[in-house]
């Protein structure tokens, strides 16, 4: 007998996920998509609620969580009412900066940053892209040059999700010249540091409610005790950490798009057209069968991934896999989805609309899809060298 995913604890978190949800944020999620910002408030809530920052260890006052089914039940949970832009939100501070600051940050840095980042009341963000270097991150050109015993910072960057909200921000910065990979470092910016300064607030097409930012280091001042892991292995530790943010990038795209099956599901049970509920229809019923299908054999695929990520076995090559399938699999949902929901799939009191909007991003940030397939194919061809 095969076991189940998740257990009874899991389970269990599930309630206490709806119970937060629908308390603290679906009366609101309306608004922050309006104010293009979600309210801070909700953050320290969420800390309170153990929505955010579980995997903080307990001598740090987290929970010390690392079983990333948790993370996925708040995930299914936020996709079930469409409030993906909270969830992608979450993700940044969980699954992209938690796991550097677990990994690389000194007691010292520990001490002073992981408290705030379990309760909610830190806000964290993650700084590699900029406006001339996206995929290719070895072409950045924010730099920090030694001045004595401390780092000068300045460069830009772009697309950084939480950048408005974020209290503390972990930039990718060239500290060598002419060094290859092993020219890069991480710093952590502070809020508040002077020459820190945040740009407009994205007008974005999707995750509405999602701040996404530019931010501007102007000769901004760092100690060593804001040098992240070791100077010249930043690029590195991107790589390492990699597998995790494209594997969550995946899990939002596979429950967006159960959540947009299940929505159109009751949508075509009780809709009616020429005498006939449109599920009834024989290329409904195709249409729904093949999604069903294709979700349900991804899924299978996302749970293996889960349990590798969780024993600390996943490599990126199967990370890779699952963010480009899954992405693109959940445009093809939500688009016809969509159409069967007819005209009311273009009104925006139809979750369906939302879910389509925000879909459109995923195969574009964490790595593009075609990037995910060079580093499946390189892998492919080194088999055979």
């Amino acid at each position: 007998m095969i076991s189940p995913f998740f257990t009874p604890d899991h389970d269990a978190y599930r309630a206490s996920v709806r119970k937060f949800l629908k308390r603290e944020v679906a009366p609101y999620y309306d608004t922050w998509e309006e104010q293009r910002l979600i309210d801070k408030a909700v953050w320290t809530a969420a800390g309170q609620s153990g929505i955010v920052g579980l995997s903080v260890p307990e001598e740090y006052g987290g929970a010390g969580e690392t079983d990333w089914r948790y993370r996925m039940v708040v995930a299914e949970e936020t996709a079930a009412i469409a409030a993906t832009s909270f969830n992608m939100s979450l993700a940044v501070q969980d699954d992209l900066v938690l796991p550097y600051l677990l990994d690389l940050a000194s007691a010292e840095q520990k001490r002073r940053w992981l408290p705030g980042c379990g309760t909610g009341e830190l806000v964290g963000a993650i700084a590699m892209t900029e406006p001339n270097a996206g995929s290719d991150l070895q072409a950045i050109r924010t730099n920090a040059e030694r001045n004595g015993d401390s780092w000068v910072l300045n460069g830009q960057k772009t697309f950084i999700s939480n950048g408005i909200l974020a209290d503390l921000v972990i930039v990718l910065a060239k500290t060598r010249e002419g060094a290859g990979a092993g020219s890069f470092s991480l710093f952590v910016v502070e809020q508040g540091m002077p020459g820190f300064e945040r740009g407009r607030k994205l007008d974005k097409l999707g995750l509405l409610g999602q701040d996404t930012a530019e931010l501007f280091f102007e000769n901004v001042r760092l100690t060593e005790s804001n040098l992240l892991g070791e100077e010249g292995q930043g690029f590195f530790y991107l790589m390492q950490h990699l597998p995790k943010e494209r594997t969550s990038i995946a899990v939002g795209g596979m429950v967006a798009c159960e959540a947009a099956l299940s929505w159109t599901l009751d949508y075509v049970f009780q809709r009616k057209a020429f005498g006939r509920r449109i599920g009834d229809f024989q290329n409904t019923r195709f249409q729904l069968a093949e999604m069903e299908t294709e979700i349900d054999v991804t899924r299978a695929y996302i749970e293996r991934c889960i349990l590798r990520l969780n024993d600390g076995t996943l490599t990126m090559v199967e990370a890779s896999k699952a963010k480009w399938w899954v992405t693109e699999l959940q445009q093809r949902v939500t688009t016809r989805c969509l159409q069967l929901f007819g005209g009311y799939g273009f009104m925006n009191e139809f979750p369906i609309a939302r879910a389509y909007r925000d879909a459109r991003v995923q195969t574009l940030y964490g790595g593009t899809t075609e990037i995910m397939k060079e580093i499946i194919g390189r892998d492919i061809t080194s088999r055979f060298r």
